[in-house]
């Protein structure tokens, strides 16, 4: 499936969880453009695509980490350098059951998370407000990161969070296939990449 505009990414989410689901996404959107008025959270032309380029775009993880069909994964989820939300606040909407955990150190960015979890009322989503180093480590199931540090440094700050039965999804943009090829040879085994679903030219590492 293809996901290019605004119809065909709301019917994927759709798929994907309940009226309330939604409902928790629309408001999501509404306080998103309000934030972005006052710091720049998503570029402003995003904007008009919200539901493709960050919704759905986020959502479309949910395809590459362990559950079982139409269930939450079980958690916990952690999401790196969340900035806006994405795809944090978006995996938490969807599956407000399952722990998600999100680490931002922008001040501006952590009052904005607060602010969107309370008004959603996403009572497993908790906001760590410092940085990754400073995070009391924890086993994770899934570990995710839209931008957050090139692949290396992302893989060696996130260790301490890492089992052998966590899954790693991390959108990386056209750079996808490069990360990848410039780790070393023993970890690059590990991983594999997949084409994102809302950008032909986008790719996502999974390990």
């Amino acid at each position: 499936m293809r996901i290019n505009d605004e119809a065909s990414a709301r019917r994927f989410v759709g798929d994907l969880t309940d009226d309330d689901g939604m409902k928790r996404l629309d408001l999501l959107c509404e306080l998103l453009v309000d934030e972005n008025s006052r710091q720049n959270l998503i570029s402003r032309p995003s904007e008009q695509f919200m539901w493709q380029r960050h919704i759905a775009d986020s959502a479309q993880l949910l395809k590459f980490v362990p559950r079982e069909t139409n269930e939450p994964p079980s958690g916990p989820w952690l999401d790196l350098g969340t900035g806006a939300g994405f795809p944090g606040l978006v995996i938490s909407a969807i599956f407000p059951q399952t722990p998600v955990i999100l680490v931002e150190s922008r001040r501006r960015r952590v009052e904005w998370l607060e602010r969107a979890k309370n008004e959603m009322g996403l009572s497993k989503c908790e906001i760590e407000g410092k940085r990754l180093e400073m995070v009391a480590p924890f086993p994770a199931l899934i570990i995710s990161a839209r931008a957050f540090a090139p692949l290396p440094k992302l893989l060696n700050l996130s260790a301490p969070f890492s089992t052998e039965r966590t899954t790693y999804v991390l959108p990386k943009g056209r750079s996808a296939a490069q990360e990848l090829q410039e780790l070393p040879a023993r970890r690059r085994k590990l991983f594999h990449v997949e084409q994102s679903l809302t950008d032909p030219d986008a790719g996502i590492i999974v390990g």
